[in-house]
């Protein structure tokens, strides 16, 4: 970049630099003071134009000012910049206690959600356990169905074995087993719902979780948290520490520079206040013996192109006196 521009394209950086700092600086206050929002932005309005004006003075007159001055104006600009990184800090982790306060209240809707699935399963490994029992017990009925259901007997006059139905353990049998069919029957039509209840449980946890990804915008902070095991308050706390600790320092840094560019282009004046001639840097003078020895290896080349050599040798020769030439002149050019 040309010497002329650069202390333009400096002045464009701090000038923009210094405005967005003092802007989320002064916003940032007034949310920490909401009360007294108005009289905070005048105040810190002013504050921030002048720590550029302490920034520029210090640069410019730092060796005509008083100790006492130079101390005073150098605490006021770091307690300045401290200020102004305070705003910023307030105005990001606001703006960061608002994304983290989303995604809490959503943490703990699918937690009260993962609460009532456990509650729900939990009915239902009792419900299944019952329903365990009582297919025992319809197995145990309909055994006894088929064998405790008639008498056996035997016949005094012929000795013969006898057997007749007994319709009273019949009937007990069959309205046991068919309380318990219709028990079971309950039971089942409870976990079919309790496990309807569950799925959309889940379902409704995956949109949830889907909608919160979409919308999510700590995905930079929660992938390092996740990364470095730290909790994502404090990663975040780590990004806006670290722009901060640049953003207000760089700015003051940028009007230093910008001053020290602009003096540099400034014409320099003498004692009576008349612009010094610019001189023209000395042209460097070449090495006297590289330069004795380029003149006995342009005479050689003169006598070969004269000479009445067989055109062959001349060739040679007035090649390997080029090759000499150039080196020659690639070691004067190192020696300017």
């Amino acid at each position: 970049m040309k010497q002329k521009f650069l202390p333009w394209f400096l002045l464009f950086c701090a000038l923009g630099l210094s405005s967005t700092a003092a802007y989320y600086s002064v916003l940032g206050l007034s949310i920490i003071f909401a009360g007294v929002a108005i009289p905070v932005i005048v105040m810190g309005s002013f504050l921030e134009i002048s720590k550029i004006a302490i920034a520029t003075y210090l640069h410019n007159s730092w060796k005509k000012t008083y100790t006492f001055l130079k101390v005073y104006l150098t605490i006021a600009l770091v307690t300045l910049s401290i200020i102004t990184s305070i705003g910023i800090y307030g105005l990001l982790s606001t703006g960061f206690q608002e994304n983290i306060a989303k995604m809490e209240i959503g943490g703990k809707h699918i937690q009260n959600i993962e609460v009532k699935k456990q509650r729900f399963k939990e009915i239902k490994t009792d419900l299944e356990i019952e329903k365990t029992i009582l297919n025992k017990d319809i197995s145990q009925l309909r055994n006894a169905l088929s064998t405790n259901t008639t008498t056996q007997s035997v016949d005094k006059k012929t000795g013969q074995l006898i057997t007749k139905a007994n319709n009273a353990n019949r009937k007990s049998f069959e309205s046991q087993l068919s309380s318990t069919q219709a028990s079971k029957d309950k039971l089942s039509t409870k976990i079919d719902a309790l496990n309807d209840s569950i799925t959309n449980l889940d379902i409704k946890v995956l949109d949830m979780e889907s909608k919160a990804s979409e919308g999510n915008e700590l995905g930079a902070i929660q992938y390092v948290s996740e990364i470095t095991g730290a909790n994502v308050k404090m990663v975040a706390n780590w990004f806006i520490f670290l722009l901060i600790f640049v953003f207000d320092p760089l700015a003051i840094t940028l009007i230093i520079a910008t001053n020290k560019a602009f003096e540099d282009i400034k014409p320099k004046k003498n004692i009576y206040g008349e612009i010094k001639p610019i001189e023209p840097e000395p042209e460097p003078q070449p090495d006297p013996a590289i330069e004795q020895e380029r003149q006995n290896i342009l005479h050689q080349i003169h006598r070969v192109e004269n000479s009445g050599a067989a055109h062959a040798a001349r060739g040679i020769a007035l090649t390997e006196l080029h090759n000499r030439l150039s080196s020659l002149s690639d070691d004067n050019t190192k020696t300017y």
